[in-house]
């Protein structure tokens, strides 16, 4: 059935001429000269209203029924009713009208109710396209209809950009229906320092307080350093965010587990009412972050400062001397030792002295190097006259047969006793018993020539056993 307000039916089928009937007879013998006598003149013909066949004549008071129904709302109309017996010719040409009518106003029908049904679908599709639509842009919620087919269409149409940290539920691509609702929510850049953990998150939320339930941040007893209710903007802002944390504090030889959101060490101390003094301090540094379940000790520590006086070693400079026999070693200037004051720190910690710890180091006297003429002469080992004597035997009775032996008293040395003038006269350097074994032999060859085996009182006699 059409929607339209109006209808107008046209046809180009040319209908019989008007024939009213009698006053007593409905379907009786017309009162004109019957359905074969048309009117003198039909433009002076009456005007039909709407149901009626024709107008009855004045005076008359009998109206007709409009029989006529669209093929669209009656598919079987209902049958006309029999003629009367006494309707003559003209109610049988009549019947012969009427029978050829149903399908003669089928013909004139069908056009018009193929364009009705065109534009009722019409209609049915247009408004099939059209969608109410609930969108919601950052919490601000507005209703509109839409051709749109999927999100990302009605995002495009309504000139919503969307980012990578920006969250559109349905997705977009996802399909649309009237009625469906879409939130848009803008993400929104948050550098978070969480617990002294610098980093940067995003957020949809629109305050702080949503944000730290959107992070999944623990906020009952935190600390935070800006309202909770603060608006965050497209911009975001920076947040820090101590949550509370048990610590537990040694001190005194006794133990204290408190509930903090500190932000140093230092700090949960003092909120376990533990008093630092002196030198006082703790096993981690007191400017660190506190974690969660950890335990710092408090050291109670006394000290003193203890002051010494060292020594600093010489150094030994040497150099050859051709005119010394190789072996030959001269001090030529003997070194002096170096002094430095060095203070100590000396401490106990819980009353258990530590090891003593060097805080400061001053030099009172510069060390004074040693200096050694070192002999490059090749040493001789023959003298004319004792290299027959048996040398061997005398060092073994004058000192055990020991290169570097000194006697009780300090005078002599060596493998045969020289004192050190003696050692000196026979063109030796330095002690005896610090010149090599073949050195102290050659002297003492040379001393035997000289003076004979006078030297050797006791053990001379050895030279000739």
């Amino acid at each position: 059935m059409s929607n339209s307000q109006y209808e107008t039916y046209e046809t180009n089928e040319t209908y019989g001429p008007y024939e009213p009937y009698g006053p007593t007879e409905p379907y009786g013998p017309p009162a004109h000269g019957g359905f074969d006598t048309p009117p003198a003149d039909p433009h002076t013909a009456e005007t039909l209203a709407y149901g009626m066949y024709g107008a009855p004549d004045p005076g008359r008071t009998l109206a007709y029924e409009d029989t006529y129904r669209p093929a669209y709302e009656e598919s079987n109309p209902a049958p006309m009713p029999p003629p009367r017996a006494e309707v003559g010719r003209a109610a049988r040409r009549r019947r012969a009208r009427y029978a050829e009518r149903p399908d003669t106003a089928m013909r004139r029908l069908l056009p018009q109710a193929l364009v009705v049904a065109f534009l009722a679908g019409g209609t049915t599709a247009f408004v099939a396209k059209d969608k109410a639509i609930e969108l919601s842009v950052d919490g601000k919620p507005r209703t509109l209809h839409t051709f749109s087919d999927d999100v990302t269409e009605l995002l495009v149409e309504e000139g919503v950009a969307v980012g990578a940290h920006d969250v559109v539920a349905p997705a977009p691509g996802e399909q649309l229906a009237s009625g469906d609702e879409v939130a848009v929510r803008y993400g929104r850049p948050v550098r978070l320092t969480l617990d002294g953990n610098r980093r940067e998150v995003w957020t949809t939320a629109r305050t702080v307080d949503g944000a730290l339930e959107q992070l999944g941040v623990r906020a009952e007893g935190a600390y935070v350093s800006t309202s909770r209710s603060r608006p965050i903007g497209r911009e975001g802002l920076a947040l820090d965010v101590r949550t509370e944390r048990s610590v537990t504090i040694m001190a005194d030889g006794r133990a204290r587990t408190i509930r903090t959101n500190a932000a140093t060490v230092g700090e949960a101390v003092e909120a376990a009412g533990i008093t630092l003094s002196g030198m006082d301090t703790t096993s981690v540094a007191p400017g660190s972050f506190p974690r969660d379940g950890q335990t710092v000790t408090v050291l109670r520590i006394t000290g003193m400062k203890e002051v010494h006086e060292e020594q600093i070693p010489f150094l030994e400079e040497r150099s050859e001397d051709a005119s010394l026999f190789k072996g030959t070693e001269v001090v030529e200037r003997a070194g002096v030792p170096g002094v430095r004051r060095v203070t100590y720190s000396l401490r106990t910690v819980n009353g258990v002295r530590q090891k003593p710890r060097r805080i400061r180091v001053e030099l009172v006297r510069e060390p004074r190097a040693q200096r050694v003429r070192v002999g490059t002469k090749p040493m001789p080992t023959s003298v004319q006259g004792a290299d027959h004597l048996n040398w061997q035997g005398l060092a073994v009775c004058e000192s055990g047969g020991r290169p570097n032996a000194v006697d009780s008293s300090g005078t002599y040395g060596g493998l045969y006793q020289f004192d050190t003038r003696t050692w000196h006269g026979l063109g030796g350097s330095g002690r005896p018993q610090d010149a090599p074994a073949a050195e102290q032999t050659f002297r003492a060859k040379k001393l035997y020539v000289r003076r004979g085996a006078s030297p050797w009182p006791h053990c001379g006699a050895r030279l000739h056993g």
